[in-house]
């Protein structure tokens, strides 16, 4: 069947998917998308939602980026993104991540929500939020571009599926009533250094007040929320560049630890995993 949709939203997803089969780095693609801006970007993402589809993904939930006022300045934005999350990005914790999984990856903490109930109002309260969700858990987002350089405006993240690369959910699941996600405090180390901290009110507020804003957005596109899905709420403090063989853990207070492990240079991680 022909492909009648613009020639240039086709070019596009053309480019990244070649990025992501090769696992070479791509030019931008804003120079393609031009003046459609924005909503050309979320027909490229769509594209290559489709094409997934076909090839036996399953969609899992959504991620959303940008949650971060300095973010959204810097990018010239007032609101997140979302991307989508199929079957096979989610990675067990504490299982090891190939080299070449994601290209350029980077992890930030994040608390993920998993749903029981589907969210398909027109317009959601943050009553309705919490009743639909059956639990909190941690979680590390994997990020990866498939432009080179990570030389990106919204225009070109927006249609690289918003960054995505894997993710992986920690434990133990937490139900709403038993943690503040606003005030929860999260440390990421590698090895045991450092590398970032935050707490939920650095996502935009508060991480339900950025599931709230997804949830409206995917119900008035006729695609809401459904029970089952996981949903990535967005970073909780700064993100890290990874290197080979390193291992991340991130505590969330509250909420419990989750470990990203990546393979080292050799085919292990440095510790023998």
């Amino acid at each position: 069947m022909t492909d009648d949709r613009p020639t240039a939203l086709i070019a596009a997803a053309d480019r990244l998917d070649l990025a992501r089969r090769t696992g070479e780095p791509c030019p931008p693609v804003r120079d393609l998308l031009g003046v459609g801006g924005v909503a050309a970007a979320y027909a490229v993402q769509r594209i290559r939602t489709e094409r997934q589809l076909a090839t036996g993904r399953r969609v899992v939930g959504r991620k959303i980026g940008l949650t971060s006022g300095v973010v959204q300045a810097q990018l010239g934005v007032g609101s997140p993104d979302f991307g989508v999350l199929f079957d096979d990005m989610a990675v067990p914790d504490g299982a090891e991540i190939p080299q070449g999984a994601v290209l350029q990856p980077r992890v930030e903490a994040e608390v993920a929500l998993v749903l029981e109930r589907d969210l398909t109002f027109e317009r959601h309260t943050v009553a309705d939020l919490i009743r639909a969700t059956a639990f909190a858990l941690p979680a590390i987002e994997v990020v990866g571009s498939r432009i080179r350089d990570w030389d990106i405006n919204i225009v070109d993240t927006v249609a690289d599926n918003a960054s995505s690369g894997l993710y992986v959910l920690g434990g133990p699941p937490v139900q709403l009533r038993n943690v503040d996600l606003r005030t929860a405090g999260m440390v990421m180390e590698r090895r045991g250094e450092q590398v970032s901290a935050g707490a939920g009110a650095a996502c935009w507020g508060h991480p339900l007040n950025a599931a709230l804003w997804l949830a409206n957005v995917l119900a008035s596109l006729g695609d809401p929320l459904r029970a089952g899905d996981t949903v990535l709420t967005g970073a909780l403090g700064p993100m890290v560049t990874v290197a080979p063989g390193d291992v991340f853990e991130a505590r969330i207070q509250g909420l419990g630890s989750v470990r990203a492990v990546f393979e080292g240079t050799h085919g292990k991680t440095e510790e023998g995993g």
